[in-house]
């Protein structure tokens, strides 16, 4: 089945590549899906502009509906209408839209571009590539910020910190969910990282997590949006806490709060594009032409230029330079970067779809208790 569809998808590139060579006869206008906010400005500034000054008489129009993506593409589908040409997802609704057929599967290597260093799109993107459907873009990170000023004189280096209250007493924040959490507190409590997902499948795992949680319980204080853990930083309310990596890089660099970031075993999380299945030839031949053009070395590095989410294709981490606004060398603030990717974590996504409803009704049970 899998071969059937990517033999289909290349024929589809195949026949749409043939068309706009014959007679240009691609669609002139495309709708994009994003989320808003300075990401969607960062892909705007870095590809979106660029892309419209090279083709004269194209367009493009912005919606920001992906935190709906999943349910307007089902109505979508079921309306017989989609009228999105490329959409910006995280990787698990792009693997759930692949899995529904409302999303068109990519054969990378044959519509995207090649790496810069000469690699294939497949190699260059590595295991980021999560999805069949799934065209990378950026990976970002729950990662942990800590006072520089309430530590002490040896700052934590891994992510165990959280768990040790003697060395560094005082409320720490966590999320409010099991991602991420669970899979920390294995990993601090000795379970080898390969092994995350095989001991957290098992009910005695689960309870193991869970244990390693209740020695931090009365020290964390939960959050759900991410500009909670920025905040209670900069208030000087907890010693250290988890949030996403581009929020601590804004309290450290924009606000130059007294705050470090920690690294060690970010969990990695990925967004990027998906094609809508169903689009006409010639919507379809224009969405492919934006996204390999979008989705290549250069394009990918220059969107570092604007936000401090790391280029989902290794080949881009060299070409990563300066903040366009700051002036200050981004490399540094890449969750993709080699000094700060020694020891990182990418979810199970799958895994995660399997198990996400048990462990949510198991964790907030937990923190009833």
């Amino acid at each position: 089945m899998k071969l059937t569809k990517t033999l289909m998808a290349t024929t589809a590139l195949s026949a749409a590549a043939s068309m706009a060579g014959a007679d240009g006869h691609m669609a002139s206008n495309m709708t994009l899906v994003s989320w808003g906010g300075a990401y969607q400005a960062s892909q705007d500034n870095a590809y979106v502009k660029p892309y419209l000054e090279m083709n004269p008489g194209v367009t493009a129009v912005w919606d920001e509906s992906s935190a709906e993506a999943v349910a307007k593409l089902r109505a979508m589908n079921e309306a017989g209408n989609i009228t999105w040409d490329v959409v910006d997802v995280v990787a698990s609704d792009a693997i759930r839209l692949c899995d529904e057929g409302l999303a068109m599967e990519i054969d990378h290597d044959e519509m995207l571009a090649p790496g810069d260093d000469g690699s294939t799109a497949s190699d260059d993107f590595g295991e980021l590539i999560v999805s069949d459907c799934f065209i990378p873009q950026i990976v970002y990170s729950t990662t942990v910020g800590y006072r520089t000023d309430l530590v002490g004189d040896t700052p934590p280096t891994d992510i165990c910190a959280i768990f040790d209250t003697d060395t560094y007493p005082g409320q720490r924040s966590l999320e409010k969910r099991p991602i991420g959490n669970l899979e920390w507190a294995l990993l601090c409590d000795g379970v080898a990282k390969e092994d995350i997902y095989d001991v957290l499948e098992t009910d005695e795992g689960q309870a193991q997590a869970f244990a390693k949680l209740d020695t931090v319980k009365d020290s964390v204080v939960w959050w759900s949006a991410g500009a909670d853990t920025p905040q209670l930083l900069a208030d000087g309310e907890v010693i250290m806490g988890s949030t996403y990596n581009g929020r601590l890089f804004s309290l450290i660099e924009e606000q130059d709060q007294p705050v470090a970031m920690l690294w060690d075993a970010q969990v990695f999380d990925l967004d990027g594009w998906i094609i809508p299945a169903g689009l006409s030839p010639e919507r379809q031949a224009r969405a492919l032409d934006f996204v390999r053009f979008a989705t290549d070395t250069q394009r990918l590095a220059d969107q570092s230029k604007y936000i401090s989410y790391g280029p989902a294709r290794m080949s881009s981490a060299p070409l990563v330079g300066q903040h366009a606004d700051l002036g200050i060398d981004m490399a540094q603030h890449m969750p993709t970067d080699p000094a700060n990717a020694t020891n990182t974590f990418l979810y199970n996504y799958e895994w995660w779809a399997d198990y996400r409803d048990d462990l949510d009704a198991k964790f907030q049970a937990w923190l009833a208790q």
